[in-house]
């Protein structure tokens, strides 16, 4: 999906696990003011994307990889093509994860990179870290790995009330991102099986591994969630400084989803998000919010 004809440069706007992008019509729309073309696809599996299972609501891949696939064949096949002056990435979760994949394989793919509440760790709720892992990996030796992991039938992003989510401290926003899956229910998931939980940590593994972060050299700001419940914020923290060109900003008060969240805390976010990429294009046409 592109939005609006730019001259200062484009944006490709990678979404999380579970995510659509229609939920992000309004950060579209505050980059085409500044002066931004925008490039984003829904990641397999998700949002109006193919599914790889029968059921529709079930989030499946075997390893990331099939998600680095994804990423080359859209900017191979659609954003090159097109794309003319710089060109910067801005990531969530699963999305910032599958986008330092692709840093660390090819350093020029981007001029900058901007990454919120990457998916370096993952918070397994009920379960200690150790022990989740080990149960993935019995599940799908077992050859259940296209079952649901724990707790994720039947779950409903439509229809859970702001006390049950965990992600955004504004209600207005997560209602409206409610009444997108409402109206549009072909876009719902209801979350991931086995074998995607245990392809997350291989590749955690792969990417947090010594010497992986310290080969990235392209130029990233990476925002770190200070109340973060979906992943480890202590993770994020911990990656972001073995990085050659990477600087870490941790926003206390914030939920997993900054860029969902209220208009102080994403205010903070675009005063950041404005200075980094400031050198990488001319100045903007016109005041951006």
């Amino acid at each position: 999906m592109f939005e609006a004809k730019a001259a200062r440069g484009l944006c490709v706007l990678l979404q999380g696990q579970t995510e659509f992008l229609e939920k992000y019509g309004e950060v579209i729309g505050e980059l085409n003011a500044r002066g931004l073309t925008v490039a984003t696809f829904d990641w397999r599996s998700q949002g109006g994307s193919a599914r790889t299972l029968a059921d529709p609501l079930k989030v499946h891949v075997r390893d990331f990889a099939q998600y680095d696939d994804d990423l080359r064949s859209f900017l191979d096949q659609v954003v090159k093509p097109v794309a003319a002056g710089p060109m910067i990435a801005l990531a969530h979760s699963m999305g910032a994860h599958n986008l330092i994949r692709a840093l660390h394989g090819d350093a020029k793919i981007f001029s900058a990179a901007v990454m919120t509440a990457p998916m370096l760790g993952i918070s397994p709720r009920e379960y200690p870290d150790w022990f989740a892992r080990l149960l993935t990996g019995a599940v799908c030796a077992l050859g259940w790995s296209e079952d649901y992991a724990p707790g994720m039938k039947g779950r409903d992003h439509s229809g859970a009330s702001f006390s049950e989510q965990r992600v955004t401290s504004d209600p207005a926003r997560h209602e409206r991102n409610r009444a997108i899956l409402r109206a549009h229910p072909e876009l719902r998931v209801s979350g991931p099986s086995w074998g995607w939980v245990d392809a997350a940590y291989r590749s955690i593994a792969e990417v947090t591994a010594p010497g992986y972060a310290e080969a990235i050299a392209t130029p990233t700001l990476m925002f770190g969630a200070g109340r973060d419940r979906i992943v480890h914020v202590e993770a994020d923290r911990a990656f972001a400084p073995r990085m050659a060109r990477a600087r870490y900003v941790e926003i206390a008060d914030r939920e997993h989803e900054i860029l969902m969240e209220n208009d102080s805390i994403r205010a903070r976010f675009w005063r950041e998000f404005d200075a980094f990429t400031a050198p990488f294009w001319g100045p903007a046409e016109r005041d951006a919010p």
